[in-house]
């Protein structure tokens, strides 16, 4: 584990349960609708640390989406305070029933009502350019709303939603928490030294314009990708239907959910640009000098922190490593 990031900020985890004995959804359903009966249920796949299942129940209003907290029991009330902090302003799922403390022996839970859409990861392999134009405006829009909520200071966050510890004590944070992972002996086995060496370089030349992001006190989701925003076309346009897992949120620079939802962005075929940075500005959002540079250093943090991981699929580590070698040498990933 990395100092300075508390457990829950891990990205990759052993993959939940994905599925359930049927008496135990009927118990945990129960609680939920006393009387009801659980008619079927469908594991939803992306999760990589809780469960999550779609319910079909009778009688209920509707499918039901349960999300059981299997890695850390506090990120369920930290789930259910965010989406009722930015609820009036963000489209997030309606929670209907929750357990953030467990029950008998299962740990926290919540029950939130199904919502009819489509990823903005699936939106994009139809290829459709202008819905994917529409989607990435409204994507942008919704950023600049969620960012917009501030906090007194810097840090992580915890329910409440609360600020905690900062997310690396001292200055500049972000450079010497790269520093960390490169030290790392995971990312070591995984890294040439060349590109250590080189990552190591670029992010100190850049510590004076990151370290102006240090102060910088807006929510940021913290994993907003195409994976967690479901769309739906609403008068005549692809909109926002939901943000999905705030378990990652923390109180920082919106830059650094710019760059995560840019991370495949190519700037010789692009595909979310500029319809997304234009419909954040509109909508309120203020882009810096080198934006677009300093987003990507920022997602380098994630980049370099998830090859620390214990348990990474060689796959992946090789399109880790080449989304940070791409940051680096400036150019897009291929």
């Amino acid at each position: 584990m990395i100092p300075g990031a508390p457990e829950q900020a891990r990205w990759m985890r052993a993959e939940p349960r994905r599925s359930l004995p049927a008496p135990v959804l009927q118990r945990i359903a129960h609680t939920a609708f006393p009387g009801c009966r659980v008619l079927s249920s469908e594991p939803l796949g992306d999760g990589k640390r809780n469960a999550n299942f779609k319910l079909h129940l009778d009688p209920a209003p509707g499918p039901v989406v349960l999300r059981i907290y299997e890695h850390d029991p506090a990120l369920c009330q930290k789930e259910i305070d965010l989406m009722r902090l930015v609820g009036a302003a963000v489209p997030v799922p309606e929670v209907i029933y929750a357990e953030p403390h467990g029950w008998e022996d299962l740990p926290p839970f919540t029950f939130t009502r199904w919502i009819e859409g489509i990823t903005f990861k699936e939106l994009k392999r139809s290829g459709d350019a202008e819905a994917i134009a529409q989607a990435a405006q409204a994507a942008g829009e919704i950023l600049a709303a969620i960012g917009s909520f501030r906090f007194p200071k810097p840090g992580w966050l915890a329910p409440g939603p609360n600020v905690t510890s900062p997310l690396l004590e001292g200055a500049d944070p972000t450079p010497r928490f790269i520093d960390l992972c490169l030290a790392a002996e995971n990312l070591q086995r995984r890294v040439t030294a060349e590109l250590r060496d080189h990552t190591h370089a670029l992010v100190w030349s850049w510590a004076p314009q990151l370290a102006t992001l240090d102060a910088e006190t807006s929510l940021v989701h913290g994993d907003f990708n195409k994976r967690n925003l479901l769309l739906r076309p609403a008068g005549g346009r692809w909109r926002v239907a939901a943000v999905l897992d705030w378990e990652f949120a923390v109180s920082s620079s919106p830059l650094a959910d710019l760059g995560s939802f840019l991370r495949y962005e190519r700037a010789a075929r692009p595909v979310a640009e500029p319809h997304f940075s234009m419909g954040y500005v509109r909508a309120g959002g203020r882009l810096p000098h080198d934006w677009l540079r300093l987003a990507r250093l920022l997602n380098l943090v994630a980049l370099c922190e998830s090859l620390t991981h214990d348990e990474l699929p060689d796959d992946v580590v090789a399109e880790l490593v080449e989304l940070a070698r791409a940051t680096i040498e400036d150019r897009d990933p291929e």
